[in-house]
């Protein structure tokens, strides 16, 4: 497989994270490699697929929970042959049973080119960002 690029991988970034902004999952969705892993601080355990998470996912739909906006600031990408990791800071405005809340995270995320030659996510972490 061919070693990644920069503006590859911003490109997949930049698809990924706009379609979480736009609330247009299937979009979203299709970022992610189908055996893709996923670490939030919200959830007490790693989410060990896409299924599971498209899952989970729809269980904070049902919740009332919905995206209003997203914006990612001081993003980096750090290539690894076929693999790179983006990181970014992000500002969420989500909306749950009417009442808006605005998280503030830090955002990893592993890419990998796959046989087919897509770049998609293998692997993402959020974690709590420290605002002053």
């Amino acid at each position: 497989m061919e070693i990644l690029t920069r503006t590859e991988v911003q490109a997949a970034a930049t698809r990924l994270v706009d379609a979480f902004a736009a609330a247009d999952f299937e979009a979203y969705f299709r970022c992610f490699a189908e055996d893709a892993t996923f670490v939030f601080h919200t959830e007490p355990s790693r989410i060990e697929s896409l299924e599971k998470y498209r899952n989970l996912w729809q269980s904070w739909l049902d919740s009332g929970w919905r995206v209003v906006e997203c914006q990612s600031s001081g993003q980096a990408v750090q290539l690894a042959g076929t693999g790179a990791v983006f990181s970014h800071d992000v500002r969420t405005v989500v909306e749950v049973k009417g009442a808006k809340d605005v998280l503030h995270e830090r955002e990893s995320i592993i890419f990998s080119r796959t046989p087919d030659g897509r770049i998609l996510a293998i692997h993402e972490h959020l974690s709590p960002a420290y605002v002053s």
